[in-house]
């Protein structure tokens, strides 16, 4: 059995879980998020937590267990606490700013590029370089922040592009000048 999908999920103080025909609904402080959970798996709400239980014992469902369990504890994080990402441009001339729902980059080609952010996703831009995403659903944020970093991903020889804030670049050497 999946160690992870044994563990119980705590639930916060003022945060509201619904389990319905197949569909979790979470409520806390932040939002409201809703997920469908796959047929062989059944959630138990107790008072303060959420166990997570297999229909039948196959290799399918084990897996799906501790798959489902991190999802809705992603979720219960989420609504009350939310998620933040930090991105980060290197690069002379590389800069960002924000314009209402819209992050507009300056990445050295020859036009800027426009990036829409979506409903749920909040951006703020510090010093022109550094991009602080913040949501509370945490697999859309990570599809944002990296379709934001293949805008212009980190190349190995100066290291020019965004980058994950935690993220270290391997720095490759350059030509060497031997005849």
């Amino acid at each position: 059995m999946s160690r992870v999908g044994k563990k119980p999920i705590p639930i916060p103080d003022k945060t509201k879980i619904l389990y319905k025909d197949g569909i979790v609904t979470i409520e806390g402080q932040k939002g409201t998020l809703s997920r469908p959970i796959h047929p062989s798996i059944n959630l138990e709400i107790n008072d303060d937590v959420v166990s997570v239980a297999m229909k039948n014992n196959d290799r399918n469902s084990r897996a799906l267990q501790g798959l489902t369990r991190s999802l809705v504890a992603n979720m219960v994080i989420g609504v009350n606490k939310g998620f933040e990402r930090v991105l980060e441009i290197n690069g002379i001339g590389y800069r960002a700013t924000l314009s209402g729902n819209r992050i507009i980059f300056n990445l050295g080609y020859s036009h800027p590029i426009d990036f829409d952010l979506p409903e749920g996703v909040s951006a703020s831009i510090e010093r022109n370089n550094i991009i602080k995403l913040s949501g509370i659903d945490k697999e859309q944020l990570g599809h944002i922040s990296a379709a934001i970093r293949r805008l212009r991903a980190p190349e190995p020889y100066k290291g020019k592009g965004i980058k994950y804030a935690e993220e270290y670049i391997h720095k490759k050497a350059g030509k060497t000048g031997t005849k």
